[in-house]
């Protein structure tokens, strides 16, 4: 997380102006924190660190003699993938020839139809459609039930009963699992993650910060090719130099003791039992990627710890986004008539969508009472619990988001399960409870 910023003060100035009241600042224990990308930000200079990412087996579109490789890990039921993937189609407008792209799968273990889809794909590749397949199911990211699968291969004209059959070869499931291992082994943990002539570009990044590093790979590549070497051979030499594997990074740290906070849950919309010996208080904002990216990980733990967890939502809307704060009012609305977490899940799914059509949109497609949703929106009914919720935030830390507090106890970002998961198993200790999942 980045140093404060100056969107702390505007977000203290907003809450200041809708509540009246009075904000205290948030101790030197728990400094408050602007959010910004895991990846680098725009412009900053890329790791120069060329791995060894091989190619073979995998599925490539471009040419042999392509001077700039892209290697993509992906994962089909992430929505920074499926982003990314536009910015993927541009690059190979802008570069032709000169770029070849090439996909391996890393279906993280958190979207359960990511693995299936990629399997589909790959069978779709047996009978030489891979990539048209691939970008079905890019452009269709939540179509990726068996039937939506199958439908795919139907129009494609696939032989649907010889894509049935290949969805079980172990021969696909294994090139899934070398592809993952491949991605920890280089350190890309995260989708997407890209090597660009075995460089890391680690998420959906702007279409620039991706052209800069293909202008610097393919520059050096031409100066290859005018020194003599084939342009066939380039990648090869990349392969003979480059690193095998990313630097082996130290165990997790205990998780740091800060400050408890008290965190009161109140009318707030939460699910679990009330008398959950953990409750987690998500701050979050509708328009956060890391928001959405974090959304996933509460459901997996709600599963996990059902029974023993209850998980709440409070609002925090960031200026930066412009869509937050009616996207917020509409969740509300949708809590006043039951359909709260229906929507939470719509509105995360669609983050390019929080537009007022949209947003009532959704609220139809849920069967809510329109009447009394539109007016919710058009009078600001909510606007007073939706600044509360954010003069808390910022009182006690959470003026980033999404900010968790698991009994009390802060994490900031879209961090990994197991980061909740240790804080979560030391609360159930602390209660005298069996942490076992």
């Amino acid at each position: 997380m980045s140093k404060p910023s100056v969107w702390v003060s505007l977000i203290v100035g907003l809450v200041l102006g809708a509540v009246g009241g009075r904000v205290s600042a948030p101790s030197a224990a728990a400094p408050m924190v602007a959010l910004k990308p895991s990846a680098a930000p725009r412009g900053a200079p890329v790791n120069p660190t060329v791995f060894r990412v091989p190619v073979e087996g995998a599925s490539i579109k471009g040419d042999e003699d392509a001077l700039v490789t892209l290697v993509e890990f992906s994962d089909y039921q992430c929505p920074f993938c499926s982003r990314a993937n536009v910015t993927v189609r541009q690059l190979q407008a802008r570069y032709g020839r000169d770029l070849r792209v090439v996909m391996k799968h890393h279906p993280l273990e958190l979207h359960p139809r990511a693995t299936p889809a990629a399997l589909a794909a790959l069978a779709a590749g047996e009978q030489g459609h891979f990539w048209e397949f691939h970008e079905r199911l890019f452009d269709a990211p939540k179509q990726l039930e068996d039937a939506d699968l199958e439908g795919h291969a139907r129009e494609l004209g696939l032989d649907v009963a010889r894509w049935k059959q290949d969805l079980s070869s172990p021969k696909l499931a294994e090139r899934i699992r070398h592809d993952s291992a491949l991605a920890l082994k280089l350190g890309a943990a995260a989708t997407p993650s890209f090597f660009i002539n075995g460089r890391l570009l680690s998420g959906a990044l702007p279409l620039e910060q991706f052209s800069a590093l293909v202008d610097e790979e393919l520059a050096k590549a031409r100066a290859q090719v005018k020194a003599g070497t084939r342009a066939a051979d380039v990648y090869e030499g990349i392969l003979a130099r480059g690193q095998e594997a990313a630097p082996v990074r130290a165990a997790p740290s205990p998780v740091q003791e800060l400050p408890v906070q008290k965190v009161e849950v109140g009318s707030a919309p939460s699910r679990g039992p009330i008398n959950a010996p953990v409750t987690l208080v998500a701050f979050s904002d509708f328009e956060c990627p890391f928001c959405s990216r974090a959304a996933p990980t509460l459901k997996t733990l709600e599963q996990e710890y059902a029974g023993r967890l209850r998980v709440a939502f409070k609002q925090q809307p960031l200026p930066m986004h412009p869509h937050a704060k009616l996207a917020a009012s509409a969740a509300l609305a949708a809590h006043e008539q039951g359909k709260f977490w229906e929507m939470h899940d719509l509105l995360f799914s669609n983050q390019r969508a929080l537009d007022r059509a949209s947003l009532e949109g959704y609220a139809q497609s849920l069967g809510l009472d329109m009447r009394a949703f539109r007016t919710a929106l058009d009078t600001g009914k909510n606007d007073a619990r939706i600044a509360a919720d954010m003069a808390e935030g910022i009182k006690i830390g959470a003026g980033a988001t999404p900010t968790f507090f698991i009994n009390g106890r802060s994490v900031v970002g879209a961090e990994p399960i197991d980061h909740f998961r240790r804080i979560i198993d030391d609360e159930l200790r602390k209660a005298g409870l069996d942490s076992a999942r």
